[in-house]
């Protein structure tokens, strides 16, 4: 039987994680005391009332609460200390592997570009890592280590009270049509991610475009996705969240995609909106066979999911189970640990509950997790890292659950 003590003993990844969507709420109300930014309310239960709710009633309103928490995260410090306790908060439920991910320009002003506010947020990290690591069960071999990656953001639209750089940058163009002004930031910050890892050192292990899908196409933003690709710098996008396979068609051919953010409608043909295609099920069959037979995995949301899509009235209704039974590369994530309000545990005792996720499905979605991530190492150095969580997660097994342990898996 899985419970939840031993999901929360196994060792874990999240790749889709927002570091704005998963500050500590006592932190966002003690910086929002100390930079004077007005909050709704001041108390943890006030704000889960009135801001980071059960349900949502679209993604619009999901989005609401990143106003709060974007405009208290403007300084370096607060970004480190935001780094720090979200690298803690996943140390604490057995998260080993963490790829974070924000938009860097959310963040940039005078006083900061996106360079430092990268090596901020990384401060943080390391900090939290060194200290797990130095723990004599982990310094010993005994436990794998934490590790993470750092998941730059371009944004899909923005408006000018997104933050000083987009305003600055829309004044800047403002006889320029929107989507260039769009494809001008994310080529900026593409050279700033490649900056950031090559010049500075940092983990910075992927590119990946966030926001509306619906009238902001994917395709607006190939040049900054075909320079990361060009600089071996690996690929995820947000799609097929609020939209349809094509979206998720456009994230895999113009932008490289190596993992998709969410992908809930891919299996899904009548949620296809180009009257040009004309068989819808001939378009998601081979769609989906083509994302199989490539193991581009997909980075399953399952909360938040439920909390932006209305018509999901249950989590049964979500297309997790469907994915794993096209035998898809799934991986199990937060998205936002504080808008959700939930963690890695939750996300995959929820599977467990509603989607009929077995011993075998977890191990391989866990595992998967581990094999799929943007590992900012050298692939030997990867390997040997999931070779060890394996043993280090059948070990558990054994103890957890004896003789209903699945088989084996190999690290390739």
């Amino acid at each position: 039987m899985i419970t939840e003590s031993f999901l929360r003993s196994l060792p874990k990844t999240d790749l889709h994680v927002h570091l704005d969507g998963s500050i500590r709420i006592p932190t966002l109300i003690d910086l929002a005391r100390e930079y004077h930014v007005p909050l709704p309310s001041y108390t943890e239960e006030g704000l889960r009332e009135l801001v980071f709710k059960p349900r949502y009633a679209d993604l619009a309103e999901y989005l609401t609460g990143f106003a709060y928490t974007g405009a208290v995260m403007q300084s370096e410090v607060a970004l480190e200390r935001c780094g720090y306790e979200l690298a803690e908060d996943n140390q604490k439920e057995g998260v080993r592997y963490l790829e974070v991910r924000f938009a860097p320009q959310l963040h940039v002003h005078e006083h900061m570009n996106a360079v430092t506010v990268l090596r901020a947020v990384n401060r943080g990290l390391r900090r939290a890592r060194d200290a797990f690591n130095r723990r004599p069960e982990v310094a010993s071999g005994a436990e794998p280590r934490f590790e993470y990656g750092i998941i730059v953001c371009a944004m899909r639209m923005f408006r000018d009270n997104f933050s000083e750089y987009y305003r600055n940058l829309i004044r800047a163009h403002r006889y320029t049509p929107p989507k260039s002004i769009y494809a001008m930031a994310s080529m900026e910050l593409a050279r700033a991610a490649l900056i950031a890892r090559d010049e500075y050192g940092l983990p910075v292990v992927g590119f990946d475009l966030a926001g509306e899908e619906s009238g902001y196409p994917a395709v607006d933003h190939a040049d900054a996705f075909r320079m990361a690709h060009r600089n071996f710098l690996k690929k995820t996008v947000h799609a097929g969240e609020a939209y349809g396979p094509e979206s998720i068609f456009q994230a895999i051919t113009e932008l490289h995609a190596d993992r998709i953010g969410h992908g809930m409608y891919l299996l899904d043909p009548a949620a296809i909106r180009d009257a040009s295609i004309s068989d819808r099920e001939e378009y998601v069959e081979r769609l989906s066979q083509y994302i199989a037979d490539r193991r581009i995995t997909l980075e399953v949301c399952l909360t938040s999911n439920l909390q932006t899509n209305p018509g999901m009235e249950s989590l049964t209704q979500h297309s997790f189970k469907l994915l794993r039974q096209h035998r898809l590369s799934t991986t199990i994530c937060t998205d936002n640990r504080t808008v959700s309000d939930t963690t890695v545990t939750r996300e995959l005792m929820l599977a467990v509950k509603h989607l009929d996720l077995d011993a075998h499905d977890l191990k391989s979605i866990i595992v998967y997790g581990f094999k799929r991530s943007f590992w900012p190492g050298t692939y030997l150095e990867k390997r040997a890292y999931v070779r060890q969580v394996i043993d280090y997660y059948e070990s558990l097994e054994r103890q957890h659950l004896g003789e209903q342990s699945p088989p084996s898996l190999a690290a390739d």
